[in-house]
């Protein structure tokens, strides 16, 4: 594999009772990036887990020094759990993906070669493994906010997304919850920053229980959501 023009690496994972899911998280990032010979780190973003999720985490933190766990005291939410992963990155470039275990890792290194011409590389699921509700909801949402902010993302939430650090430097992110990603796009494209999109396999969770869906979680997201269109409008 050539990691080309990424040399420095921070990869993290928000996590949210994943007691199942975030060792194997960890590992199948240490086995993609360890071959790579690039300057890496990997982060646990415990939001809260009322499970083992950070114990597991501390634990395995405590026998390799290029792990370390960010802990929420209480369950903050999804975009305050990823702010608090693009905070504590220090490398050049920094990725996410869920600990859920329904991307897989290994695909990463297809994202580096664009890095050199684009600013943030999105992935977009290839065969969405959901039920039909939730992606009869992800392509309403993903429909109406590229229509409010004049954008073209094929899939707005999809976890499996690489950074240019200093993209963050630039842009102040607000939203703690489902909000995040179309707030990160849409202060990132008032900004000028170049986006690619790239396909990425997506698979069915097989251990603990998914949270989007829920109806206070998306009723926060709207709240949020027309927050930062006043926002997006009176920076123009």
């Amino acid at each position: 594999m050539n990691a080309q023009c990424v040399k420095s690496l921070s990869v993290f994972f928000p996590c949210f009772n994943e007691q199942d899911n975030v060792g194997r998280a960890i590992k199948s990032a240490i086995d993609v990036l360890s071959p790579l010979k690039i300057d890496f780190e990997i982060i646990v973003v415990n939001d809260g887990s009322k499970d083992k999720t950070g114990e597991i985490a501390d634990g395995i933190a405590a026998e390799n020094k290029n792990i370390k766990v960010v802990h929420h005291n209480i369950n903050r939410g999804y975009g305050a759990a990823l702010q608090s992963g693009f905070k504590a990155a220090t490398k050049e470039y920094v990725f996410y993906t869920d600990g859920d275990g329904q991307f897989d890792i290994k695909e990463l290194p297809l994202l580096f070669k664009y890095m050199d011409d684009y600013d943030i590389v999105t992935g977009y699921r290839i065969e969405r493994q959901d039920n039909l509700i939730r992606k009869i909801n992800a392509f309403c949402w993903t429909t109406m906010v590229n229509l409010l902010f004049g954008m073209k993302i094929k899939d707005m939430d999809c976890a499996f997304k690489l950074y240019r650090h200093s993209v963050f430097d630039n842009i102040k992110l607000e939203s703690t919850g489902a909000l995040i990603n179309t707030e990160i796009f849409a202060r990132a494209k008032n900004k000028g920053y170049k986006i690619f999109q790239i396909g990425v396999h997506h698979y069915p969770r097989t251990a603990g229980v998914q949270t989007g869906a829920k109806l206070r979680v998306i009723l926060r997201a709207f709240k949020e959501l027309f927050a930062l269109y006043k926002q997006i409008k009176s920076d123009k």
